[in-house]
């Protein structure tokens, strides 16, 4: 079960002349890489959920994504790019010796991680994607269905708001405040890691890439669509979900049919955040991925 501790190490990595922040916590060869979402949230809500990975014979490597937490800050749009970020992940990679990781990918970490997963996959022992999806315009259509649960009146102000880029006004976040706890995360109280990735948002890589909010993607993401390439990834992969997650199931799915060596599991009683949510049901699920791809 996931606990708060200590790094063992912070290592400031030099990424096109920025500083990037890492954080490590083990010593094993078996190394978890994770990548967190976002855009533009510190590491801490993922990374704070899996070093615990340490207790079961894992290093857990996370950092601080350009523009996030402990990083540099750099103002210039241009660098809010999914290729810039694969670049980025791989010096990480390559700085801290890495070798061959189990590279786990939450939400648009998830994204990350297949663009990565396509461009370097001789570096990867097996694919983790959690609460993500491969195929932005299926995403849409998703959340339209998700949105259409609030009612058509509801529906109706929201696209108001939107056309008029209102994103600000109270009956609008209202609404979105309905939809994160019932598909970002359904707890009553949100874990202290999670709050703090929340409040440090950096809306600046958010914006560009994703949109306003969790529920509107208009940046220059939301044409991204790698199911075509999936096949081209032979490592094992690990598909999760939350039962009532904002990236649906059917993402999950979508994602299994083009992935050869995939297994996907939806995790009840939970969102798109099932290592707080469920943690009984998420750990074992991960563990037993992880067990029975060991390398050697």
């Amino acid at each position: 079960m996931w606990r708060e501790m200590a790094a063992d190490d912070r290592i400031e990595v030099n990424v096109d002349g920025f500083k990037v922040v890492a954080y490590s916590f083990g010593s094993s060869t078996e190394t978890v890489f994770c990548l967190n979402g976002g855009p533009g949230l510190a590491c801490d809500y993922l990374r704070e959920s899996h070093s615990c990975l340490v207790d079961h014979g894992y290093r857990v490597v996370a950092f601080d994504q350009l523009g996030t937490g402990a990083s540099d800050r750099p103002t210039d749009t241009s660098l809010w790019t999914i290729a810039r970020y694969v670049e980025e992940t791989e010096t990480v990679r390559k700085t801290l010796g890495l070798g061959n990781v189990h590279m786990m990918g939450h939400s648009w970490g998830g994204w990350l991680a297949i663009d990565y997963a396509l461009a370097y996959q001789e570096n990867l022992q097996t694919l983790i994607l959690e609460d993500t999806v491969a195929d932005m315009p299926h995403l849409v259509l998703e959340l339209e269905r998700l949105r259409a649960s609030l009612g058509p009146e509801t529906v109706s102000m929201m696209q108001k708001h939107e056309a008029q880029g209102t994103y600000d006004h109270p009956e609008y976040m209202a609404a979105v405040t309905i939809l994160n706890y019932r598909h970002v995360c359904r707890l009553p109280e949100w874990p202290a890691p999670v709050r703090r990735s929340l409040d440090d948002w950096n809306m600046g890589p958010y914006a560009t890439m994703q949109g306003p909010n969790e529920f509107l993607y208009i940046g220059n993401l939301k044409d991204w669509n790698r199911v075509p390439d999936l096949p081209r990834i032979k490592v094992p992969v690990l598909i999760t979900h939350g039962e009532h997650d904002e990236l649906t199931p059917a993402c999950g799915l979508r994602m299994k049919l083009g992935l050869p060596q995939s297994e996907l599991h939806i995790i009840p009683n939970a969102s798109h955040m099932p290592f707080y949510e469920n943690p009984a049901a998420y750990y074992p699920i991960l563990l037993g991925f992880l067990s029975r791809n060991k390398a050697g």
